[in-house]
């Protein structure tokens, strides 16, 4: 029960140190502007569904909340989240082709990759996946690519299941290689989270209860990241 009490207290510090960082960063233009209605489209597969944690807990519902503390109590946020446990990035095709998506969203994020890595021996179908779901991403945003944030691939390896195993590491490092040097190459905006992930054998409360997925506060450590780069997105 202790073990749980400073799970809890620690979760409620690093929401605190986001909202420390909102009001930092650009507080006297968001708290006395008019009351904002944005939103936000979040693609990806367990790492964005939240496997394993509530529905509040996992980063796009977590950013949401930190974003909305930012603005006028009136604001509001309509968040959208396509993605699904095990998918890889031809199941995210598949669910976003399924759905008709506008084109008006003010911020887009999309962390896929991690399931191509488990089922597949070599990174081809996500090379030529990838750069399509990107192209989606920023059209739902309007056609503009300054309004979306590309998340890292999680490293599952450093979970209880897995117990550091450097081959699946090495791989994810692959993948986000080529994520990391898509974005350059493109001018997208690019957030590394796979240390926090990396930490989970060190630190057993940033793993989920199912001891594969992340925790409620490895999300919050990841919006700490995440959170100053949408807040200028949108003020933009």
């Amino acid at each position: 029960m202790n073990d749980q009490i400073e799970t809890i207290e620690e979760i409620d510090e690093i929401k605190d140190e986001v909202v420390i960082i909102d009001a930092e960063i650009d507080s006297t233009s968001v708290n006395n502007s008019n009351a904002k209605k944005f939103k936000i489209l979040s693609l990806g597969d367990s790492y964005t569904i939240g496997q394993s944690v509530c529905e509040t807990c996992r980063y796009p519902s977590q950013l949401k909340d930190s974003l909305l503390k930012t603005y006028p109590q009136e604001s509001t946020i309509d968040l959208k989240i396509i993605a699904r446990t095990g998918w890889t990035t031809t199941d995210l095709i598949n669910g976003i082709n399924s759905q008709n998506i506008s084109d008006d969203y003010n911020l887009a994020t999309l962390l896929i990759g991690v399931n191509n890595q488990y089922r597949f021996s070599d990174m081809s179908v996500f090379e030529e996946e990838f750069p399509l779901l990107v192209d989606t991403s920023i059209k739902a945003i309007g056609g503009d690519k300054n309004k979306l944030i590309i998340i890292s691939i999680p490293d599952y390896s450093f979970t209880p299941l897995f117990k550091d195993n450097t081959d699946i590491s090495k791989q994810i490092d692959n993948y986000n290689n080529f994520i990391e040097e898509y974005c350059k190459k493109n001018d997208i905006t690019y957030v590394y989270i796979t240390d926090i992930s990396r930490e989970g054998l060190t630190n057993p409360n940033l793993v989920a209860s199912d001891n594969l997925h992340l925790s409620e506060l490895a999300y919050s450590k990841f919006i700490q990241r995440i959170l100053p780069l949408a807040l200028k997105k949108l003020n933009n």
